[in-house]
């Protein structure tokens, strides 16, 4: 999972995206929740033939959470359950075979959008990897400008990239 805004660049390095489907809306109030699921793997785009596969699924929140009470997005994963309730502006992208569900909210309204990613990476593992490589580049190129091991581990990043990647 990956607690990232919405232009940051860990999301393009997380996500990898080649297709992103439309983003939906959603307000809970009044004690409504999402019971427990895991999405749909394919989503046609309403009104066209486009299909995407589901590979990551991505939750924008909108209300800061002292603007409701719970309504907390709960994901479980390999770690157990994570619960996730993140400031306006802030997005949550998760693997979307994990089962999920949003609690109960009691008070206030949550207000997000929510939508779906084709990764050029299929498998979550590959993503994982290519992430962590990623983001260890980009320590040594800002801790050791230039350094020839951040050149080397670039021309792995790109290799597996290739390997891996579905355009």
């Amino acid at each position: 999972m990956l607690n990232a805004l919405g232009q940051n660049p860990l999301f393009i390095s997380a996500a990898l995206p080649l297709q992103v489907f439309p983003p939906l809306f959603n307000r809970y109030s009044g004690g409504q929740s999402f019971g427990t699921h895991v999405d749909n793997a394919i989503r046609q785009v309403t009104g066209t033939g486009q299909r995407i596969r589901t590979d990551i699924s991505a939750t924008l929140f909108f209300a800061n959470p002292d603007e409701y009470e719970g309504g907390e997005l709960v994901v479980e994963d390999t770690y157990g359950a994570q619960s996730i309730k993140l400031p306006a502006g802030h997005m949550i992208l998760y693997p979307a075979t994990s089962l999920h569900h949003v609690r109960p909210v009691t008070k206030g309204a949550r207000i997000a959008s929510f939508f779906w990613i084709q990764s050029m990476i299929r498998d979550d593992a590959q993503r994982t990897i290519l992430f962590d490589l990623d983001v260890a580049i980009q320590r040594l190129n800002s801790d050791y400008p230039e350094h020839p091991s951040a050149v080397q581990l670039t021309g792995v990043y790109h290799n597996l990239l290739r390997q891996w990647a579905e355009a």
